[in-house]
C-alpha cells in the first residue's frame, strides 16, 4: 500500500524584516523569480499578486498577455499568505501554498512554506511533490539573496 504524499515544508531564514519579507515574496516577486520557471520565459514579465483573498496571481508579458499561476486564498501581511497554486498544470490540478513570515528579530525573518494537496493529484502526487521539494530548494535561494539585498 502506497501512503499519500505528505505536505511539503520548506524553512529558512532570512535577513530582512518580516514586513519586507512579506513584501518582496507577494509584491516584488519579479526580483527573484526566475524567467526559466515562467509560463512564457520572457526577460521582462511581470508577476502579480492581487492583494486580496479571491485575487489572481499570474503572470503578464510586455504584450500583455496573462498566464493564471493561481488564486490568494488568504492576504494577511505581514504574517501570512495562502494560496491555490497551479503554475504550468491546470487549476484542477493546484496545490494549495501557505507561506508563514515569523519575526526573529529587526533583520530577521523566519520563513515557512507549507504545500499541501499532493494527495488529491493520486499516483502523480508524489512525483510532482518531489519536484516541486526541488524547486522551492532552488527558489528559495534566490528570494534570500533578494532579501539580503533589499535590506
Amino acid at each position: 500500500m502506497t501512503l499519500p504524499p505528505e505536505p511539503l515544508v520548506v524553512e529558512f531564514t532570512v535577513a530582512t524584516s518580516t514586513a519586507r519579507a512579506f513584501d518582496l515574496w507577494a509584491n516584488r516577486t519579479a526580483l527573484w523569480w526566475p524567467r526559466g520557471h515562467t509560463m512564457s520565459g520572457e526577460d521582462d514579465v511581470e508577476i502579480v499578486f492581487e492583494a486580496r483573498p479571491g485575487g489572481r496571481i499570474f503572470e503578464r508579458t510586455s504584450a500583455g498577455v496573462e498566464h493564471d499561476w493561481g488564486e490568494i486564498l488568504a492576504w494577511d501581511p505581514p504574517g501570512r499568505l495562502s494560496y491555490l497554486w497551479h503554475v504550468f498544470f491546470d487549476r484542477s490540478e493546484a496545490t494549495t501554498v501557505v507561506v508563514d513570515f515569523v519575526t526573529v528579530g529587526p533583520t530577521e525573518t523566519a520563513v515557512t512554506i507549507t504545500q499541501t494537496g499532493f494527495e488529491a493529484l493520486g499516483p502523480a502526487g508524489a512525483e510532482r511533490r518531489q519536484r516541486t521539494g526541488n524547486a522551492w530548494a532552488a527558489l528559495t535561494g534566490r528570494y534570500a539573496e533578494a532579501c539580503t539585498e533589499a535590506s
